[in-house]
Formats: structure tokens, sequence, C-alpha cells
């Protein structure tokens, strides 16, 4: 029979909404990029093509990146409900968004030097096989794209309420409150697989409008001019994915309004709130630890009440001290 320590006991499961439907399409797009990675190397082995060759390993690079992004969410359902992890296994994604992101650097720094290379040392071009290359290339990116886009557009709200306070001698409330809102917040390694291959996607246009003009204009050094310009974009992107996703791994503050919400609505009474940390979970869920000092403390609970309509507030600790004087 469950005693009543077992009522208020709670697992701390902060997964994004669509983590399960997001790990399904990654690993699709993992298999649809080794099968053009094998398509491309055998083929080019087969005619002896360089660009196919080249591409394909290319592709390989991807599918390593887009791999890290799937394992993270295997790992992260799997051990949802391990003890071990205190948080939960939220910011795992994050983790692996943040290797993601310096797998992007490195590539845009690759290509980069190799534009660099070839627009001081121009090599022969068979442009018809390498237009060829690209718009497969494109074609595949796009559909992969397209099974990573548009999960801001799911949204589900749950639940799950776990109160508890301690009271000593010295006026000391502990409160915890766990609502697992489900929101598609910023899910930074779907993010991270999502900008992998809009990269490529933008590296084949890019190429296939370089290649044309060079076919069909002369201009040789536009391929390797159009290269550089991609390398800045992809680093850009990198650098964006390695602040955003260091930052929720570093439990930096992201959300100041709502931690101006917050305190407005504890220190209503003349309440006055004294620490406050606010920092992300997991995509849709961010945890909060309050300390107040009042001199007419209130029950946890009550506090916890002024904060419950707040959605994204999965974990929420509350302390309450009496010595503040009127």
């Amino acid at each position: 029979m469950p005693s009543q320590a077992d009522h208020w006991a709670h697992d701390h499961i902060f997964l994004g909404a669509q983590h399960e439907r997001n790990e399904r399409r990654t690993w699709f797009v993992v298999g649809l990029t080794l099968v053009m990675m094998v398509g491309e190397i055998a083929a080019g082995s087969l005619f002896g093509s360089m660009a196919l060759l080249a591409d394909g390993w290319h592709m390989g690079t991807h599918a390593a990146a887009l791999g890290i992004a799937g394992l993270a969410y295997l790992f992260a359902r799997r051990h949802a409900r391990n003890p071990s992890f205190s948080f939960g296994t939220g910011k795992f994604g994050e983790l692996a968004a943040f290797s993601s992101a310096l797998i992007l650097l490195i590539i845009a720094v690759q290509v980069a030097y190799e534009s660099a290379v070839r627009l001081f040392n121009p090599e022969p071009i068979a442009y018809g096989e390498a237009i060829a290359v690209a718009v497969l290339g494109l074609l595949v990116n796009l559909v992969s794209a397209w099974l990573l886009a548009g999960e801001h557009q799911h949204h589900h709200h749950g639940h799950h309420d776990h109160e508890g306070h301690h009271h000593d001698d010295h006026g000391d409330h502990d409160d915890h409150h766990h609502d697992h809102h489900h929101h598609g917040h910023h899910d930074n390694n779907l993010r991270a697989a999502y900008l992998h291959v809009l990269a490529d996607a933008a590296t084949s246009l890019l190429a296939i409008g370089a290649l044309l003009i060079g076919m069909y204009l002369g201009w040789s050094w536009a391929d390797a001019a159009v290269g550089l310009i991609g390398s800045v974009v992809i680093a850009s992107w990198a650098y964006g994915l390695i602040r955003d996703a260091g930052a929720v791994l570093l439990d930096v503050n992201g959300d100041r309004r709502l931690e101006a919400t917050i305190r407005a609505r504890l220190e209503a009474g003349g309440d006055r709130v004294t620490d406050l940390h606010l920092w992300q979970v997991g995509p849709g869920h961010r945890a909060v630890v309050v300390s107040i000092v009042s001199h007419s403390p209130l029950a946890p609970a009550m506090y916890k009440q002024r904060l419950r309509d707040l959605h994204g507030l999965s974990h929420v600790t509350v302390e309450v001290e009496h010595g503040l004087h009127a």
C-alpha cells in the first residue's frame, strides 16, 4: 500500500512536447542521408567521378552530425526517469546541439579553405556532372528540411501537481511544484539537425548558380567565390546555435520577462523576493527557485498558487522566511 511519502514522489521528465516525433523524423533523415552518401560514393567509384566521391563523403559528415541528434533523442528518452539526473535529461539535446554546431563550424572553415585555394588555383570543372550532383543533393536536403521543420505548430499542455511543505522553528517553508506544460519552444537539437540539412541545401543551391554562371559565361572563379559566401553563412548559423545551446547548458536565464512576472506576483502584499534562479531544464520547461522574506509569511502553497497559470514553469521551489519588519 502506498505511503504518504509516495504521494509526493514525482518524476523529473522535461522532454519536449514533440520529442518522439522529432526523434523518428531525425532517424529517417539520417537514413536518407546515408543512402544518398552510399549511392554517391558507389557511383563515383564506378564512373571515376571525383565530384560524386567528394559530395558523398561530405554527406557522410552531415550523417554523423545528424546521428548525434538522433542518439541524443534516444538517450534522453530512455533515461528520462533515471534518478541520477537531478533535473532529468531534457538538456541532453542542448549538448548534442552544441556538438553539432561545432561540426557545422568546422565544415564552414573547410569550405572556406577549399574555396580560397580554388580561387587562386582554379581547376577544370566538369560542369554537367557537378550540376547534376548539386541538384540531386539539393532535392535530398529539401526533403530532409521539410521532415525536420514545423515542430512549432504542435502544442500540448498537461498538468501534474505535487505539493509539499516543511515548517521548522525558524519559519522556513519549502514547497515544490511540478507543472509539466509541454511547448514546442526551441528544441535546439532539432534545430541543429535542421541547420545541417539547410546548410547543405544552401550550399547546393549556391553551387548550382555558380556552376551555371561558369558554364555559360566562362567565369570559373564564380564557384570558389560562392563557396566563400556560403562558408560565411554556415559559420553565422553555427555561431547562433553555439550561443543558444551554450546558454542553456550554462543555466543562463534567457527569459527576463518571465522573471519580472514571477517577482511581481510574489512580492504582492509587501513580501520580498531575496533570491530567484530561473533556468531551462528542457525544451519548453523552466525551473525556478525562489526565496521570500516576509513579516507575515503565508503557506508555501499560497505563493505557488500565484504562479499557477505561468506556462512553462515545470519545477517550482519556494522558500519562505520570517524576518521582514514593516
